[in-house]
């Protein structure tokens, strides 16, 4: 990952001096929307460092270096909460970043959004809403990716299977990140330890793609450091 990291921040010194202005109106390299689950199971601490790992993460010099050493030196970025089948929003619509000072008022504004949500676990509602999102977002972009991040499987709304298979055939990459509750309470284990582990789980229901991947975390604590190895990889595959 620190060759990745320096890699980018070579590209990022060799791009020319316009690579800092505003890009193109309407072309970027990646349109992300990240999907975040805030169902009961993820408790109001945890949402807190959950957000602060996201905003570590689009304020990394890596993350930044990786956007601008792309061909358009953009990508757009969108939000969405979900718990519930009812229970989903996009919170941050579309914000193209471009440089350090986008990136980072992107990633105070999700700091600061309030909690949207409890319930159960809608993992293919949160990629409908991500789909409908891509779909109406005017970008012109190389590449089309859904990032899902939570910490137990589906337990509600559509079938979460269907709704990756639609994003895939739509050319749409659906990545994951898996938190990995190792002392779950008895009510939510078979939620959190499905059999063969939660990883697993996301790499046969949930993700799916050119590229696609799963990234697995056993705490919160660590959340904002997988999150940048994560958007690395995303924002730099191309």
């Amino acid at each position: 990952m620190r060759i990745l990291a320096l890699a980018l921040c070579a590209c990022l010194s060799a791009l020319p001096a316009g690579a800092a202005e505003p890009p193109e109106a309407g072309r970027v390299d990646v349109a992300l929307v990240l999907v975040s689950d805030v169902s009961r199971s993820i408790d109001d601490s945890e949402f807190r460092l959950q957000k602060q790992g996201y905003h570590a993460a689009f304020t990394d010099p890596d993350v930044v270096a990786a956007i601008r050493g792309g061909p358009m030196a953009a990508i757009a970025v969108a939000y969405v909460e979900f718990a519930s089948a009812g229970d989903v929003r996009t919170v941050l619509d579309w914000s193209v970043i471009h440089d350090a000072a986008t990136a980072a008022a992107f990633a105070d504004r999700l700091a600061e959004a309030p909690r949207s949500f409890w319930g159960r676990t809608a993992i293919g509602a949160g990629i409908a809403a991500a789909m409908q999102d891509l779909a109406g977002s005017g970008y012109q972009a190389t590449r089309q990716v859904i990032d899902v991040c939570g910490d137990g499987t589906s337990n509600a709304g559509p079938d979460v299977e269907q709704m990756r298979d639609r994003a895939i055939a739509a050319g749409i990459t659906v990545n994951g990140l898996t938190i990995i509750n190792d002392h779950p309470v008895s009510w939510a284990y078979a939620h959190v330890q499905p059999p063969g582990g939660l990883t697993a789980w996301y790499r046969a229901h949930v993700t799916g793609g050119p590229g696609s991947f799963v990234l697995e975390i056993h705490d919160f604590a660590s959340f904002g450091q997988a999150m940048t190895r994560k958007l690395v990889d995303e924002i730099a595959s191309r």
